[in-house]
């Protein structure tokens, strides 16, 4: 752990507070299943005897399709994590991606229901030790991390209980937190039971909200749902900026995906959310699928016009407000 202090954020909570010489690198939303190395997706693909998906090779060669296509391409990845040895090396790849970009630690959010209920393609005991193994292994290179669990909004709150039935009873130590992700496509505000149930657990309450649903979405997961932190967060207004910077709540922005995934959102509102007093950091989301690391996220961030004190933020807000590092 580097040093640290705590402090209070302007809406109270406690924040971490690192001397600017130790501010470590920290991917602060990365998907497991969006982000295995396309060269051993290539190889299990012909192993396999499977025909990679066009959208994925689009997207690898730094093309645009539409959001079905990065479904797709998402979801190939993810139908091959079929056993312990596959999320090893899924977990390998976000660890060593993000050490050769200068990380030192990741958030990693992961869907253990959609593989292992949904798809039933490998049983939670091979799911748990795969990524366990993955990531003592990163652990060993320098890496560290914890895991988020995520939910489907858009299946409602029936399937987040499902979840939580599945993954509760043997929760691994490294289980930090529970978010949900998917289409906004249920209110927030009947997620609630949910979210009180993870809090309950000991869980850290987190939400995608304001990337593919409206800006409301995110004051609405914040106020009714009662999440602490906001993945994308993109449409939010003027006054779900102020809300966010009074209580301090971070966001986890990812300018890669953003652009490939909410084009419509330009300019692409990371300085405005910055000069808002947002705590903005910056994740990789599905790096495996929209090419990306966190060297590139930052130089995409520069060039939306931050200066160096912002781009200091934007490390400063991604170390003190990291799970993995808590």
């Amino acid at each position: 752990m580097h040093p640290a202090k705590r402090g209070s954020g302007a809406g109270g909570h406690n924040v971490r507070v690192i001397p600017a010489p130790a501010l470590p690198l920290v991917d602060r939303h990365t998907h497991l299943e969006g982000a295995l190395d396309p060269a051993w997706v290539r190889r299990e693909a012909e192993r396999r005897g499977l025909a990679l998906p066009g959208p994925l090779e689009a997207l690898w060669g730094g093309g645009a399709v539409p959001f079905e296509g990065f479904i797709e391409a998402f979801l190939f990845g993810a139908s091959l994590l079929d056993s312990r040895a596959a999320v090893r090396q899924a977990a390998l790849a976000v660890a060593r991606r993000t050490l050769a970009a200068g990380g030192s630690g990741v958030d990693l959010w992961v869907s253990p229901h959609f593989l292992v209920v949904h798809k039933a393609q490998l049983s939670l005991a091979d799911f748990w030790q795969g990524l366990d193994e993955g990531l003592s292994e990163a652990r060993a290179l320098g890496l560290q991390s914890c895991v988020v669990v995520d939910a489907v909004n858009h299946f409602g709150p029936k399937h987040g209980h499902a979840v939580l039935d599945l993954v509760l009873p043997e929760l691994p130590a490294f289980v930090k937190g529970f978010s949900t992700g998917g289409l906004e496509g249920c209110p927030f505000r009947d997620w609630a039971p949910v979210f009180e149930r993870a809090r309950a657990a000991g869980l850290r309450l987190a939400a995608h909200a304001g990337e593919n649903g409206p800006g409301s979405n995110v004051r609405e997961a914040v106020l009714e749902a009662g999440v602490e932190r906001i993945v994308h967060g993109i449409r939010a207004d003027d006054d779900t900026l102020a809300l966010l910077a009074d209580r301090g709540i971070p966001v986890d922005v990812c300018p890669r995906s953003n652009a490939g995934l909410a084009a419509d959102v330009r300019p692409h509102p990371l300085p405005r959310m910055l000069r808002a007093g947002v705590r903005c950091a910056l994740g990789t989301d599905d790096p495996g699928v929209l090419p990306c690391d966190l060297a590139t996220e930052r130089e995409t961030a520069r060039a939306l016009g931050l200066d160096e004190a912002e781009m200091t933020r934007l490390l400063r807000h991604g170390a003190e407000d990291a799970w993995c590092l808590a």
